[in-house]
């Protein structure tokens, strides 16, 4: 997530470079070929081109909106992590006691259990941003070096899962984990077990029981939620079609643009014949200006239809999550010494 109130100009610039020089390349042929050569006759005329330049208007336009959506359901879902997350830590201290145990365990042993489960919680967390980073083959990450020209990436593709979650869980509890294929899940099944056998000894009572099975439910139905959206991409049909669309009106665009500079320029031509002789050269930026904003806008949407990909256009997931481990291992009591610091915003953004 970009922490900017907005990018800089530079930044656009760079970021779109290669499409540029390639729109700079084809106009300068254009009009290098209509100037030196007699090539009047090749054109379109301007109706059939604003139809097709308002068709792909449309089209980016619908995509970008989804693409918004997609973005905007998966903050929401990671912000009912967060809220699900403290309401979790907050039960587990308060709810697990010995007031209906059959064997009272001492404070020490108490707290044991309450640190047990929430660290299990952490590791869910860690295995589920893990989960969302794994790389799909319509993400531009993994074919395309859209979102690699930073040289950045998240904490995800600099770590493994098994290593990441080996300090919040047993020894046995991460062979298990590591048996499944989705890691995520089987955290929450241990989770739901240790309850159940807390509930069996007294130590957790049958209405409190219920209450954490629920939240653990609720924890299922986000998870699920973000493994939707991370599953399920913007249909390819409309991408690619948005795609195409857009090279269509970007190429046909000369034959209307340099022909009507052309015209212009004889008509200036009896007023002043440098000018007139040269004003067919004024279509290159006009080209670049016009092709760049279609080309951009339509990027923008196809950048921004997978939002745990990792770029600066993303949900900051990692960020998310180490936030809510620092809470909950706050209010454990434990020091500042023993707490992972946040990660790192790097090139102005969060990952």
């Amino acid at each position: 997530m970009h922490t900017k109130k907005r990018y800089t100009a530079f930044q656009m610039a760079v970021w779109t470079r290669f499409e540029t020089l390639l729109f700079l390349l084809i106009i300068v042929a254009w009009v290098t070929a209509y100037f030196f050569l007699d090539l009047s006759w090749l054109k379109i005329p301007w109706t059939p081109l604003a139809l097709i330049g308002t068709a792909v208007a449309f089209v980016i336009g619908f995509q970008n909106n989804a693409a918004y959506g997609r973005i905007w359901e998966a903050r929401k879902i990671w912000g009912g992590i967060v809220n699900t997350s403290r309401i979790l830590g907050m039960y587990l201290q308060d709810m697990i006691t010995n007031e209906h145990a059959i064997s009272p365990l001492k404070e020490e042993e108490l707290s044991k259990e309450i640190k047990t489960l929430t660290y299990r919680h952490i590791g869910w967390m860690t295995a589920l941003r893990h989960a969302m980073r794994a790389s799909k083959p319509w993400e531009t990450t993994s074919n395309h070096r859209t979102n690699r020209e930073w040289n950045m990436h998240p904490p995800e593709k600099e770590s493994v899962v098994e290593e990441d979650i080996k300090s919040y869980i047993s020894d046995s509890d991460h062979a298990y984990t590591m048996s499944k294929n989705n890691k995520q899940t089987a955290l929450l099944y241990l989770q739901s077990h240790h309850l159940k056998a807390l509930k069996e000894k007294g130590l957790i009572w049958e209405f409190a029981f219920l209450q954490l099975e629920g939240v653990l439910e609720e924890l299922f139905t986000l998870q699920g939620k973000s493994e939707h959206i991370k599953n399920f991409p913007y249909p390819r049909h409309f991408a690619t079609l948005n795609h195409f669309f857009m090279w269509i009106f970007v190429l046909l665009l000369p034959l209307a643009l340099v022909p009507q500079f052309a015209e212009i320029g004889l008509e200036i031509t009896n007023q002043n014949s440098f000018i007139g002789t040269y004003f067919i050269w004024l279509t290159i930026p006009f080209y670049v200006i016009v092709a760049w904003i279609f080309h951009t806008m339509e990027r923008i949407g196809r950048t921004g239809e997978n939002p745990f990909e990792g770029t600066a256009n993303d949900v900051p997931i990692s960020t998310i999550a180490r936030g809510i481990e620092i809470d909950l291992r706050q209010n454990l009591g434990e020091s500042l010494d023993e707490i992972p610091e946040q990660f790192p915003v790097r090139n102005d953004t969060q990952f």
